[in-house]
């Protein structure tokens, strides 16, 4: 009997979506978000750091919203009409914090991402919680630190490991 052979197969291309923030757009994997669902009730945490909005409740959870801009040292985005929660799978820094949101400026786009149509921008410096400015068909962003981002807010918390 033979061994089974391992078939290598190279990904062509990454579902992923453009996410408007206020200045510019997140690119993630379709796998970084749980959900992009409507604003609701933000229920305000006394003493938090300002890019700590408050909680929200999803799923029957409730879990933390930040704001990807004001992590940054920006302002703090509003909400406006089109405004949505995204929710993000977190990366597993510590099981007690499973999805962190964030808050958008819009309603996200798909964006199948070739090899070949993405490329590093050079000319950006990456801020705290940005992993990288990329150009992808024509168009700029971001991709999130999504694991700076959890342990920012597990630092917070005093849960850091």
């Amino acid at each position: 009997m033979r061994a089974p052979q391992r078939i290598e197969k190279k990904i062509e291309e990454v579902a992923s979506l453009l996410i408007p923030l206020q200045g510019r757009m997140l690119l993630a994997p379709n796998v970084t978000i749980a959900e992009i669902v409507p604003v609701s009730q933000v229920v305000p945490v006394e003493n938090a750091p300002a890019w700590y909005l408050g909680n929200c409740a999803w799923r029957e959870q409730t879990i933390p919203l930040l704001s990807f801009e004001v992590m940054n040292g920006e302002e703090k985005p509003g909400v406006v009409p089109r405004s949505r929660f995204a929710v993000i799978n977190t990366t597993g820094v510590n099981e007690s914090l499973p999805f962190i949101a964030i808050l958008t400026q819009g309603l996200p786009r798909l964006a199948r991402v070739t090899e070949e149509e993405i490329t590093e921008r050079e000319d950006a410096d990456n801020k705290p919680f940005e992993l990288m400015h990329v150009s992808w068909a024509g168009e700029e962003a971001v991709i999130p630190n999504v694991e700076a981002m959890e342990r920012a807010f597990l630092e917070y918390l005093h849960l850091d490991n």
